[in-house]
């Protein structure tokens, strides 16, 4: 494999996605955009209420004694402060006295979760890909005091904050996996490798560089069907699960003449197993799982509910003390229909959003920073509710009661009831209300102005998701 194309596969950027930022207006994301806008101003009575209430609840808990626990001394930064993820992790970290941090670009610098109790301090550092980047980080890091760093990375800016390492440790100490590390656990084809390697089941997998090798793949050796994905990370691409071999070679033929495979740009064909899906979040220091949740997956996964499946944590493990790696892994299995095994999918290297469900758990920090750690990896707190996003629910149970699908609408109510809001806390609410009516309208006024469309608001990760993006 050519140095080129290495280095695609870990900057996460296929070729169709490096074209010009610049496009022609589009009439139809602007007026996407401007919708939006008047659907959070509809919201906003809500937001408010809730937020009020959640202030008058804390001042009087406050008054009765429930102060903010004392500070410990020692400082976390935190990057990705757009994501949910990265304000859990505040929120958790602050809790258990450490002074927090925020770090983010200066494109969402509107963040809501800037407004956070949990969050000390909140600096705005430039593009992952810049060449200043690790210099910046070290900087904050050094102002900052700070003890550690955990990155709260985009598919993008894993690998960058990988090769910062090596520079951030003259000054914290850095919870995020080495350059080596990386190159493995960031790459589909070469994570099945290593996988297999260490024992553990992962399903048939092929490095891709030419669209002939797939139409000369011999398909009827194996049991099962196969699937195109690409190794660089791609926002659309990524949810086609085109079954190979398709009924007709013509057929195949120009499905495939659509994807942008090259040696540059290289793809995985890999065995497709139906079965149930798994996504996990493991917190690892030297090999040792420190902390794990495993929840059920989706393609487009906004509900976490953790499930206890041993034999995924035992997988994790096993990989683990093979590798040897420190960082955040986030690992996606299938548990096969045909034979009930478990198959690991992919890992990537970076916090997964199932962190969420460690909104109640107080060890968390702990098991995260402490040099002398023991035991079983730290989970959920026992009796936790599922996470979602309001915003994301809302739509669901609008667009069921608009198909006149009203079991889908019950049901979809039934986890706002008996679920927990992932970015809502009674303790923190500013958040809440500055994410719906600061954080995305901001990022929807720019996309309206420059014509720029868009496929979703993804509330999860603060962004707008669009072809091309991170």
């Amino acid at each position: 494999m050519s140095d080129a194309s290495a280095r695609t596969h870990v900057l996460g950027k296929s070729a169709d996605e490096t074209v010009s930022a610049v496009s022609k207006f589009s009439v139809s994301g602007c007026a996407k955009s401007i919708a939006a806008i008047v659907g959070l101003i509809l919201f906003f009575p809500f937001s408010l209420a809730v937020t009020l209430a959640a202030f008058v609840v804390k001042s009087f808990a406050f008054a009765m004694g429930g102060g903010p626990m004392a500070s410990n001394g020692k400082t976390v930064m935190l990057s990705g402060g757009k994501m949910t993820k990265a304000l859990q992790l505040a929120r958790l970290f602050h809790r258990a006295g450490y002074r927090v941090v925020l770090c983010e670009t200066d494109d969402y610098r509107f963040t809501g979760h800037r407004f956070s109790n949990s969050v000390d301090r909140f600096e705005i550092v430039p593009r992952c890909d810049v060449p200043n980047y690790a210099d910046v980080l070290c900087e904050i890091a050094k102002q900052s005091s700070a003890d550690f760093y955990v990155p709260v990375c985009s598919p993008y800016s894993s690998y960058f904050d990988s090769q910062a390492k090596h520079l951030l440790e003259q000054q914290c100490k850095v919870i995020h996996v080495s350059s080596e590390h990386i190159a493995t656990l960031d790459n589909k084809f070469l994570f099945a490798e290593a996988s297999k390697i260490a024992g553990l089941l992962v399903p048939q997998t092929v490095l891709i560089t030419d669209v002939q090798q797939v139409l000369d793949f011999d398909f009827s050796s194996y049991r099962r069907p196969f699937i195109l994905k690409s190794i660089a990370y791609d926002p659309v691409r990524r949810l086609d699960m085109t079954k190979l071999p398709m009924e007709s070679a013509d057929a195949m033929r120009r499905h495939l003449t659509t994807l942008p495979i090259s040696e540059s740009n290289p793809w995985i064909l890999q065995e497709f197993i139906a079965g149930r899906e798994f996504c996990t979040h493991s917190t690892v220091i030297n090999g040792e799982v420190r902390v794990h949740v495993c929840c059920q997956s989706s393609a487009f996964q906004v509900n976490y509910d953790p499930v206890d499946e041993p034999l995924i944590e035992q997988w994790i493990e096993t990989f683990c003390e093979s590798l040897n790696p420190t960082g955040q892994l986030s690992f996606d299995f299938i548990q096969a229909n045909d034979d009930g095994q478990f198959y690991a999918i992919e890992c990537n290297p970076r916090t997964h959003s199932a962190i969420t469900t460690f909104y109640a758990n107080d060890d968390v920090a702990d098991a995260w920073f402490s040099d002398q750690f023991s035991g079983k990896a730290v989970g959920p707190a026992s009796g936790n509710r599922p996470t979602y996003w309001i915003a994301h629910e809302i739509c669901r149970i609008s667009a069921a009661v608009v198909r006149f699908d009203f079991l889908k609408a019950a049901e979809r109510f039934r986890i706002v009831l008996h679920g927990k809001e992932a970015v809502f806390d009674w303790r923190d609410p500013m958040p809440f209300l500055m994410l719906h009516h600061y954080h995305v309208p901001a990022l929807l006024i720019n996309a309206a102005i420059a014509g720029r469309d868009w496929l979703r608001i993804d509330f999860n990760i603060g962004k707008l998701v669009r072809a091309g993006g991170d």
